[in-house]
């Protein structure tokens, strides 16, 4: 959702920097994506790679710059202080390895874990980037992104359209075998205090122990997860 502060350089300085962050951007695809004039485009994001929040590749096309980590160190994060105290319990009703994962551009980061202490599990590791081609994870993610994340990523997808409604009705998502063999997992979406989804909140484990059809397992539990992060948020 675009939202507006009432300064109109500042808001269309965000949208520059969002739009950047979802998809590396030339100067034409950053006017087609944000239907700013081609001179506001390119002045501000010429001003932003001079304070370094973004900066450009070989090709010419603008990414994120490395102020915005420097930036962002110093803040608190009010998604990972919540799930904390949720994230634990979930590993132990269900004894599987739990994860929340943030779409970041056109991948998904893993920016939090709960493992069990022993077995064999699926263990994801904070900080690691994955498709969002195949997994619940992703279909979750997917499934309530914007339409042109979705047409571009659904293409070389391991499902379509018609799943991602199917997600967004029931309010999960499950799979078996499609990021990694041998591993099924289910997600949920966690929104923020304005009902936004933000991240995914995921339960995985071996096949043989969670099933071709985890949901009817686990779904119940991590819908409850994900409600308790969002009171938290």
């Amino acid at each position: 959702m675009r939202q507006h502060s009432g300064i109109g350089v500042l808001d269309k300085a965000v949208l520059v920097l969002r739009t950047v962050a979802e998809q590396p951007c030339s100067l034409n695809e950053l006017c087609v994506r944000t239907g700013l004039p081609r001179a506001t485009a390119h002045r501000l994001a010429v001003g932003l790679e001079v304070h370094r929040l973004l900066t450009r590749d070989s090709e010419g096309s603008w990414r994120p710059g490395p102020a915005l980590p420097e930036l962002a160190a110093g803040a608190r994060d009010s998604l990972l202080d919540a799930a904390a105290g949720i994230l634990p319990k979930l590993r132990d009703v269900t004894g599987e390895s739990i994860q929340l994962y943030r779409r970041e551009g056109t991948a998904r980061l893993c920016v939090a874990t709960a493992e069990p202490p022993a077995g064999l599990r699926d263990t994801v590791l904070v900080g690691a980037r994955l498709p969002m081609t195949a997994g619940s994870g992703a279909k979750v993610l997917l499934a309530w992104a914007d339409s042109h994340v979705q047409s571009l990523l659904l293409p070389d997808a391991s499902f379509g359209e018609r799943t991602l409604a199917e997600v967004r009705k029931r309010g999960w998502a499950q799979s078996a075998g499609e990021r990694s063999a041998g591993v099924a997992s289910v997600s949920a979406p966690v929104r923020d205090s304005a009902g936004e989804v933000i991240a995914a909140i995921s339960v995985s484990g071996p096949i043989d122990r969670m099933g071709r059809r985890p949901g009817a397992r686990w779904a119940a539990d991590l819908v409850s997860a994900a409600e308790a992060l969002h009171k938290r948020l």
